[in-house]
């Protein structure tokens, strides 16, 4: 999964840039932080007990398993294996995948087919992605228990908008599950806290300004025990009056630019918090009302048209801390 696809969230500690192998070491505060690559990004965990770096070869690990089951970049990942696939012939894919299958597509519907894990070709047209196939519809994808096939030829499955939030999923349940507390695990600018700062305080965590060349806190907010996404154009190394972008509006099929420069969310899980903020962004005008009539915890910071104006919703504004 491509890294340039998302907007980058750092983390309250200022940590840095990361090496691209495993690293650990201590934060100014006396946290305990260790991080590697992940997705073409790169994942950290900052502790403010256990020592993450015996932790880190198990997160190397789960990283792994679902890069290698649902990347688009891996020719022989169960994904592409799909999109390469003629009409009616079942796929087999890992039970965790099919999970993840099964959650887009409900939130494709939920959010109205804002949300279309069939929109990789289009997304490739415009020069971001390697998914080539017909621009399809998502009800043309038939999942079973532990297999997925097509009814239409050249749907294609991409599922970069949502697997990262899975992994977070994964990874942060996997670490309490092992007895974690007091943890910050943010995986290519995702985010779920486990415990508290080990200040004692709640953690905190800086969403970047989408607009200023370089690096700019705009918002640091407290998720709690809440994931916190932001999908946004500034990841793609574009910054100011915006014209292109990865995230596609599936109902113009072109990039949803005109309105948000980048949309934050705060939801339970983080396939949902993922999801949600690629659908938002795509929504473009559309965004703040859907996110009101829907109870969507959303933070849109709008383009440079708008002299970076925002628009909170849900309980959003809850969690601000400055």
């Amino acid at each position: 999964m491509d890294e340039t696809r998302r907007n980058m969230i750092l983390g309250g500690l200022a940590l840095g840039l990361m090496p691209n192998a495993g690293w650990s070491g201590t934060g100014a505060t006396g946290a305990r932080i260790a991080g590697g690559p992940a997705f073409g990004s790169t994942w950290r965990l900052v502790s403010g007990g256990r020592d993450p770096a015996l932790i880190s070869p198990w997160i190397s690990h789960q990283i792994a398993a679902v890069d290698a089951a649902m990347s688009p970049y891996r020719q022989t990942s169960p994904l592409s294996r799909f999109n390469r696939a003629e009409v009616g012939q079942e796929i087999a894919v890992p039970a965790p995948m099919a999970h993840v299958v099964r959650t887009a597509l409900e939130i494709h519907q939920a959010t109205e087919g804002a949300f279309d894990p069939t929109i990789g070709p289009q997304v490739q047209r415009f020069g971001f992605g390697p998914i080539t196939g017909q621009v399809g519809s998502a009800e043309a994808i038939v999942l079973g228990a532990e297999s997925v096939r097509k009814q239409v030829p050249g749907v294609t499955l991409d599922l970069c908008g949502i697997a990262k939030g899975f992994a977070l999923d994964l990874l942060a349940d996997g670490l309490v599950a092992q007895g974690a507390e007091d943890m910050l695990l943010e995986l290519g600018g995702e985010v779920r806290a486990i415990g508290r700062h080990p200040s004692g305080r709640p953690w905190q965590v800086a969403i970047e300004d989408p607009l200023v060349p370089g690096f700019a806190v705009h918002t640091i907010v407290t998720p709690g025990a809440l994931a916190l996404a932001t999908s946004g154009h500034r990841a793609n190394g574009v910054s100011g009056d915006i014209a292109l972008s990865h995230v596609i509006d599936p109902g113009s099929t072109r990039p949803a630019v005109g309105f948000a420069a980048s949309v934050s969310v705060l939801a339970p899980t983080g396939m949902e918090a993922d999801a949600m903020a690629t659908a938002l962004l795509a929504m473009g005008a559309g965004g703040p009302a859907f996110a009101r009539a829907n109870g969507v915890s959303a933070l849109f910071i709008l383009d440079a048209a708008t002299a970076g104006q925002t628009v909170m919703t849900g309980d959003f504004a809850d969690h601000v801390v400055a």
